[in-house]
């Protein structure tokens, strides 16, 4: 790979890039999640990441603890030291990358879906929408199966902001 485009050649370079995102990331990850925010920050290999991970590991850089990864203080120092040997393109990549993750993960916290069997076999769905401080709506629905319930909750979970506007604005119509 040529340098010029910004690729990562060593596995030196790709400890230093998973460290740049796990200092960008405010909880563990999971390694699916920390893998995918690498490979889409620079074209490198599975195997390659998993390998450098667990040196990571061994090394003290980064903890696993409940099969979540996250960087420790040797890591954020020496991560803090490193980062600028990245090539800016894969720098200014990784950014992105861990910017999305948190942005889905502070999204997913302010939505709250569950089901419940009623006595009568159908399904009671409660799904809520927060703005962080506060509930800003709550919708209880009745489902008749249990799979209607999970997809209720899916929907929901996938268009809960849609779903607050398009009633706001039905009701305020």
């Amino acid at each position: 790979m040529n340098r010029g485009y910004g690729f990562i050649h060593d596995k030196l370079e790709i400890k230093v890039l998973l460290l740049f995102i796990l200092r960008r990331l405010p909880e563990p990850v999971l390694v699916d999640e920390l893998v995918e925010m690498a490979i889409n920050s620079d074209p490198i290999s599975y195997f390659d990441i998993m390998e450098c991970v667990e040196d990571l590991v061994r090394t003290g850089h980064v903890l696993l603890e409940s099969a979540a990864y996250s960087i420790t203080e040797k890591g954020l120092r020496n991560g803090e030291i490193t980062e600028y040997s990245l090539p800016f393109s894969v720098r200014t990549n990784a950014e992105n990358a861990a910017f999305s993750y948190r942005a889905k993960k502070n999204r997913n916290s302010l939505i709250k879906t569950q089901h419940a069997k009623r006595n009568d076999g159908s399904y009671a769905v409660t799904m809520s929408l927060s703005d962080g401080l506060a509930q800003v709506i709550s919708i209880e629905m009745l489902a008749v199966s249990e799979q209607q319930a999970r997809m209720l909750e899916e929907g929901f979970r996938k268009n809960a902001e849609d779903v607050f506007n398009a009633l706001i604005s039905m009701i305020i119509k």
